[in-house]
């Protein structure tokens, strides 16, 4: 089984340093790099695909007949030529100019980086969706350099795309170059957490989805993994759309749509301009709009924004030089007005959005009385890789059930989430899945909060059958008890860490690595399978055995008259209240008589150190 994690790890690793010993910035190494992954990428899918036409390949004169370009199309693959084949480029000889090779012009190629170059050509050839977006810097590379970075990139765990193994690796590395270049603030990229959340509540099944600031295409990509694992062909029962005004990042996007298999209608430039334009005329056609858009953008032409449409609650406010001043609530109004009848939209937004006053707060209370708004989530700082602000996350739906028409949702996630390091949050797979829980209970559907426990208790079934233990299979028998597996499991790892502690102590010198590093393992899998339990007693004790119900801190539903009363605010803490607090069993009037003790005994200590300090500089005569 491939260690993806590892895998990305080390790729990223290899490649970075390759950088650091070059003068090329992060900016100008990006596109290149991530070129090279698409094209092994497309070799792997070529050979994979290769092997399927040659199953019932007929043959002439005992000759297998060779393959062709229209073999492939068949199959809705990419037929690469030789010279556009990752192995032909990895077994070059390093003397290009006495390979005597000729480019699609004609030309004769003297440099390995004119090599690359004439590949991304090829392919683009192969592919309409294609064109004009690879990457062909690649003569400002030397040709040791990137003969390195060719050769980092052949490795045989790419070749898993049934895994999707190059997805996630170019997934990693837009995501270490997003955080690296901050180039327009990260807005190409969208954490995967958010895209995650917004993807796993909409839940798309079938029709068009717009991402009218498509950025790399992250809810493309989310989309695709969504319903290929619902066992369908997002090709096939998707439709994908995408507007983005920076061309470099409409360029990522259909390499990253390309990368894992998808196709799509991505338009760029001045056209793409969704303040300005609708490129795809879908006004009111949509099944589902995603969107991370930039926030709190300013001067957009009010004149040029209103003959354009889209705006069901007219402008925002609009200043004295007829610009719109924060264009929050302009893309508000346009996701809104893409959806279909029964359409659904999720969209990252400013925190600010949720209670702004003026002509937001006019436009926001005829959105809420149309009953659409579906749920509110208020989101942590640092859940992006380039600012630090916090934001909400909203959920539109127009089929919503008459039960729900006049409720909306709101969860306040702002103390729920997994710290990655000093300046990044996110939430894991597991914390993923249990605020889903809580939009499945809202909305009734019970079945799935079910099936939730049961993958829970599945898992922690399975660690237990793998165990070596049998402490541990036995405390992992206690069905829907959370709560006792936590408590029980911790005091487990407590006793493993004592017994890891005395047998490296009394291990000899040159074995006192290897028992370290075999009970650091087993310590890491008990921390690993801790952190599922607790998510599970998380989920338990706040919905059982699954009723929805409003959790102070956390959760509630409100009608629109509570909405109302609240002056029209979709600001999740608003509702939701604060946690009650844990009596944990402490006398608090006793201990802070203990702690003034423990204060007055410190404060004592100190003056008698002073004291002392003082004595000894008089005797040194200082």
């Amino acid at each position: 089984m491939i260690n993806i994690r590892k895998l990305e790890v080390n790729l990223w690793e290899s490649a970075d340093l390759l950088r650091a010993g070059s003068k090329l910035t992060s900016n100008q190494y990006c596109m290149p790099v991530l070129g090279l992954i698409f094209l092994r990428y497309a070799y792997s899918r070529y050979k994979l695909v290769e092997q399927e036409i040659l199953k019932n390949r007929p043959s002439r004169n005992g000759r297998v007949m060779p393959v062709e370009a229209s073999d492939f199309n068949e199959k809705s693959a990419l037929y690469l030529p030789e010279q556009a084949q990752y192995t032909w480029l990895v077994n070059l000889p390093t003397d290009i100019v006495s390979q005597k090779l000729s480019d699609t012009q004609g030309h004769t190629m003297t440099s390995l980086g004119e090599v690359v170059n004439n590949a991304m050509e090829l392919i683009e050839a192969q592919s309409e969706q294609l064109v004009g977006v690879l990457p062909k810097e690649y003569t400002m590379f030397s040709n040791e350099l990137l003969s390195e970075l060719i050769r980092i990139f052949n490795n045989d765990a790419l070749d898993d795309v049934g895994g999707d193994v190059i997805g996630r690796i170019y997934e990693y590395f837009l995501n270490k170059f997003a955080k690296n270049i901050a180039s327009d603030d990260g807005v190409f990229f969208t954490p995967k957490s958010l895209v995650k959340m917004i993807v796993n509540i909409l839940e798309p099944k079938q029709g068009i989805l717009l991402d009218p600031a498509c950025g790399s295409g992250g809810m493309f990509v989310q989309t695709g993994d969504f319903v290929n694992a619902a066992g369908m062909v997002a090709n096939n029962t998707m439709t994908f759309y995408g507007q983005e005004k920076v061309e470099y990042n409409a360029k990522l996007c259909l390499m990253n749509m390309a990368v894992h298999g998808l196709t799509g209608v991505i338009k760029s430039g001045d056209e793409a301009n969704t303040f300005y334009h609708d490129a795809h005329n879908l006004e009111g056609c949509c099944d589902y709009i995603m969107a991370n858009p930039p926030f709190n953008v300013d001067k957009v032409k009010s004149e040029s924004t209103q003959s354009a449409g889209r705006l069901p609650f007219g402008l925002p406010s609009v200043n004295k030089s007829k610009e719109v001043g924060n264009a929050n609530y302009l893309w508000i109004s346009y996701f809104y007005s893409y959806l279909n009848e029964t359409g659904r939209a999720g969209f990252v937004m400013a925190s600010s959005a949720t209670d702004s006053q003026g002509k937001d707060k006019d436009i926001r209370e005829s959105l809420i009385k149309t009953g659409h708004v579906d749920c509110m989530i208020s989101v942590a700082n640092n859940f992006f890789y380039t600012k630090s602000l916090p934001c909400s996350l909203w959920f539109f739906d127009k089929g919503k059930t008459d039960e729900l028409r006049d409720k909306v949702l709101f969860i306040d996630s702002r103390n729920y989430y997994t710290v990655v390091d000093r300046t990044l949050n996110e939430w894991s797979e597991w914390q993923l899945k249990n605020m889903n829980a809580i939009v499945w209970l809202y909305r009734g559907e019970k079945d799935k909060y079910e099936a939730l426990l049961n993958e829970y208790c599945q898992t922690l079934h399975q660690y237990a059958n793998e165990a070596q233990d049998d402490e541990v299979r036995m405390v992992m028998q206690d069905g829907y008890d959370f709560a006792k597996t936590v408590s029980d499991l911790k005091s487990f790892l407590k006793q493993q860490r004592t017994i890891a502690k005395q047998e490296v102590e009394r291990a000899e010198r040159k074995e006192k690595k290897k028992i370290q590093s075999a009970w650091d393992e087993e310590v890491a899998r008990l921390e690993e399978i801790i952190t599922v339990a607790k998510e599970a007693e998380w989920l338990y004790e706040k919905f059982g055995d699954g009723e929805y119900q409003d959790v102070p801190g956390l959760c509630k539903v409100a009608s629109i008259s509570e909405i109302e009363e609240k002056g029209w605010s979709l600001t999740p803490g608003a509702y939701v209240g604060v946690a009650l607090a844990e009596n944990d069993g402490v006398d608090f009037e006793e201990r802070m008589k203990e702690i003034h003790k423990e204060l007055v005994e410190l404060q004592a200590e100190s003056n008698d150190l002073m004291n002392t300090i003082s004595k000894n500089l008089k005797e040194m005569g200082l």
